[in-house]
């Protein structure tokens, strides 16, 4: 990102003037650093600066992916960027506070995952996430993948993963279980944000959200990937309590086997990173890759 005087000078070539000495960093994002800041009127921004080049795709489906949410989740603020360039995106702060933060190694979770009152607004959420016509979102131009695409998919990235590291066994041995599983998989896909967890969603002091972050990896694919994170957190308890939620919100039942398929999304989580590790050429992210990948 450079220092706080680039990021300022920056800004101010898109016409935001920030208050130098206003400027905090968080840098747990793969993609983007992030900065947040006051411009001379008093007004809250967060600040995106990719950490590679060639990221205009991702950004342009991003931006789609963005247009569609608000018009969608009319009730849960969204980013809306007044700054969308190769080197900045910059948006007003929206109102609420992350569930969880990370900075480093620590970890502060400001919202109970045993919660069944934010189970059941994520559950909700979810509903109206994913009634978000498919065929909208590829209009727009967010990449939209079918049930056989999304499998696909997965099946060339371990192949590509098991290549460029040595992976330790059960998990190789678990994910061609899984590949193979024809119950693991959907039978249709759905309009996903694809990292809903804590991080990225806001609340307010109720526990209520109030607005959903980083919408990098949105797109057509498997509805469980926007359940995983809570099964992986919450207790199983608040888990049913969302998917009662979202039900009751017109959400579809996914059948029995979706706490499996949630489960099989976590355990592959390594081959993700695999992956980008590979995107990005960086020797501590292949390192960090590798550590993940070698272990079981």
């Amino acid at each position: 990102m450079g220092g706080d005087g680039e990021l300022v000078a920056r800004a101010a070539r898109h016409g935001l003037r920030l208050e130098p000495e206003s400027l905090s960093h968080n840098d747990a994002g793969l993609d983007f650093r992030v900065a947040y800041a006051t411009d001379v009127h008093g007004r809250d921004w967060v600040l995106r600066v990719p950490r590679r080049a060639g990221m205009r795709e991702t950004l342009r489906q991003e931006e789609a992916a963005l247009a569609l949410a608000s018009r969608y989740l009319s009730d849960i603020a969204v980013p809306e960027w007044r700054v969308m360039s190769d080197d900045l995106i910059a948006y007003p702060l929206l109102p609420g506070r992350p569930g969880l933060t990370l900075a480093g190694d620590d970890v502060t979770w400001h919202v109970d995952p045993a919660s069944e009152r934010y189970a059941a607004e994520l559950g909700s959420l979810l509903a109206l996430l994913h009634a978000v016509p498919v065929a909208e979102a590829r209009d727009v131009g967010v990449e939209v993948r079918s049930p056989e695409q999304v499998r696909e998919s997965w099946r060339a990235d371990v192949a590509r993963v098991a290549d460029e590291f040595d992976v330790h066994p059960a998990l190789l041995e678990r994910l061609h279980s899984w590949l193979e599983d024809d119950e693991l998989w959907p039978e249709s896909t759905v309009f996903t944000h694809g990292e809903l967890y804590p991080a990225h969603v806001l609340i307010d002091q109720d526990e209520s959200i109030t607005g959903v972050l980083d919408w990098t990896t949105a797109r057509g694919d498997d509805p469980a990937r926007d359940f995983m994170y809570q099964h992986a957190f919450a207790p199983p308890e608040a888990f049913i309590a969302t998917l009662r939620a979202y039900t009751a919100a017109g959400g579809r039942d996914w059948g029995p086997r979706l706490p499996d398929r949630c489960a099989a999304l976590m355990a592959a989580g390594p081959v993700g990173y695999g992956v980008y590790a590979l995107t990005t050429g960086r020797p501590e992210h292949r390192e960090a890759a590798q550590a993940q990948l070698g272990a079981v």
